[in-house]
């Protein structure tokens, strides 16, 4: 966000403004550029003002569609997505994407109505208790009680939510604070007192990094989201090229290293490559930088890298140690701690373990089969292929968001759009909204599967209104694949409550005005994704997909990254 250099300055030009006025004009001093919500009765005195606004507003179907869309808009630009929605269950609605943002450390603000000051408590109409029902899944939440303070909170807001370790704040705004007018010239110093991020990382722990990263033999980076968020990829990549160090990501982390790198080992994990699983256990040194050792990342944690010493690189310092003992913590910023990493970083051969590490790609390549209907892998890698491997992608949560990760080929930040830490099925198709609208020039792709989209499709009326040429690619395997696979290998192929019939999405997004594309032979896979992004508007392709595909590499719950399963792949 900019800020809008046109604009008055001083604070005494908010005196004799509405409350309603005096968060316009905040907005804009943030340099907010887009609202995304869902209007109400305890919000109507700000869309009164924002009637004339420069601000665009979308307008969602759903609040929870809303936040997903300033999540994608957050993730996909660096700035701060902001939101707004009534009071009662206009906020409630709210509540799975703010949860989803505070997994993944996405900078969001988002402003609820509330009922009038004085009926707080009673129980009036359309009341809840927002700040009470958010405390847990946001970073901080303010409930506003004087028109006074009304413009310095909502700059508090944003200035907690892009800093330190991101994350969302709510703003809750009785009714009566946005109809009141300011009497006097307000306080906007910022006033929080023990908020503090480090960001400057201790000069002896780097050097200590250094050191034992260059005393190591078979180093690997462990790059998570923390990279992304920090736009700390370039001095990332100098580092792993000076020092010879092979990469791989966490879900989140996927773009920080170009994947055609030989360097690049990809996504690590539960369903991540085979190579990077090996890798880290058999590494001298893990050097983790971003990334919080997620329980899917490391699987059975007494057995999670076990020869190595382990480097913590991250802006937390409640990330350090909670998971996983770490030998060598480094608190701050990643971008400042890997630019002063790199004048201590020795250049140094590794071709031993870089030899090995080729041996395990060649060994154990992501592969599929492409007997009988089209496999979903296929969908992605001819999109990928098509894209040149380029758009913005956002997914849902289930198989389809572990093939893309493992299958699009990422090779830039900010690049995939995806529910990490809470797992949010329905994220996808908002999410690209969101995406689109902050990066209009963007090739913008929804890769989906059946479920997910079901969930939240709605909003394709949304990307129709607003004309954004958001591409939904819906891989339809007739069943919530990810319940079924662990149903298949894990509980004797009893299949209960994970058959999901759909509807023909192509012919429901003709209806919401967008354009429909169905294919289920193979032979006309290609020109039907070319036909997809040769349409200048919103398209929805419906892809009938093999119902019984699963997603390889697998580490079963409770296992070692070495216990992994490689099923086709073996």
């Amino acid at each position: 966000m900019t800020k809008h250099r046109d604009r008055p300055e001083g604070n005494e030009r908010f005196v004799g403004l509405s409350g309603a006025k005096v968060f316009h004009e905040t907005l804009l001093d943030e340099g907010v550029d887009v609202l995304f919500g869902y209007p109400g009765g305890t919000v109507l005195p700000i869309f009164d003002v924002l009637y004339d606004s420069p601000i665009r507003f979308v307008h969602s179907r759903h609040e929870q569609g809303a936040a997903h869309m300033a999540d994608g808009y957050a993730r996909s630009t660096g700035r701060v997505g902001a939101v707004i929605a009534t009071s009662g269950p206009g906020a409630t609605n709210l509540v799975t994407g703010l949860a989803t943002a505070y997994m993944d450390s996405v900078p969001m603000v988002a402003f609820t109505g509330q009922v009038k000051s004085n009926l707080i408590g009673n129980d009036a109409f359309q009341e809840a208790d927002t700040t009470g029902v958010t405390r847990p899944i946001t970073k901080h939440n303010f409930l506003v009680k004087r028109v006074e303070n009304f413009s310095r909170t909502i700059r508090e807001a944003f200035h907690i939510a892009r800093t330190g370790r991101p994350g969302p704040v709510v703003v809750d705004i009785p009714v009566d604070v946005t109809v009141n007018t300011l009497q006097r010239v307000p306080e906007m110093e910022l006033n929080l007192p023990g908020y503090k991020p480090r960001t400057i990382g201790h000069i002896r722990q780097i050097r200590a990094a250094a050191e034992a990263i260059n005393a190591a033999d078979r180093p690997l980076l462990y790059v998570g989201g923390g990279v992304i968020i920090a736009n700390a990829s370039a001095a990332l990549r100098a580092v792993a090229q000076k020092g010879s160090l092979p990469a791989t990501t966490t879900l989140l982390g996927l773009g920080a290293i170009d994947e055609t790198s030989p360097l690049a080992l990809k996504m690590l994990g539960m369903h991540g490559t085979a190579t990077a699983n090996f890798a880290v256990q058999d590494c001298d040194c893990l050097i983790a930088v971003g990334a919080r050792f997620d329980d899917r990342v490391t699987g059975d944690v007494s057995t999670f890298a076990p020869n190595a010493k382990i480097v913590h690189i991250d802006i937390d310092p409640a990330s350090i140690s909670k998971n996983v003992k770490v030998d060598i913590p480094v608190v701050g910023d990643a971008g400042d701690i890997l630019e002063k990493m790199l004048d201590f970083i020795e250049s140094k051969d590794r071709s031993a373990w870089l030899k090995k590490i080729e041996g395990w790609k060649k060994e154990y390549p992501l592969k599929y089969e492409t007997d009988g209907k089209i496999k979903p892998q296929e969908v992605i890698e001819k999109v990928a292929e098509l894209t040149d491997h380029n758009a913005i992608v956002a997914t849902g949560v289930g198989q389809h968001q572990m093939w893309a990760a493992q299958f699009y080929g990422w090779r830039r930040p900010r690049q995939i759009i995806t529910s990490g830490g809470l797992g949010t099925m329905g994220y996808g198709c908002p999410a690209a909204i969101g995406a689109q609208v902050g990066n209009p020039g963007a090739t913008v792709i929804d890769i989906d599967g059946d479920g997910s989209f079901s969930m939240t499709m709605v909003e394709v009326i949304t990307a129709v209104q607003e004309n954004l040429p958001v591409k939904f690619v819906v891989l339809d395997n007739e069943y919530l694949g990810m319940v079924r696979q662990w149903q298949e290998m894990f509980y004797g192929r009893r299949y209960s409550a994970v058959n999901h019939p759909c509807p023909d999405f192509a012919k429901v997004a003709e209806g919401f005005g967008a354009r429909g594309i169905g294919v289920c032979e193979r032979s006309d896979l290609s020109d039907a994704i070319s036909e997809m992004l040769a349409h200048d508007g919103p398209v929805v392709l419906h892809a009938k997909v093999e119902p019984e595909e699963n997603v390889f590499p697998m580490v079963p719950a409770g296992k070692g990254l070495h216990e992994m399963e490689l099923g086709k792949l073996s």
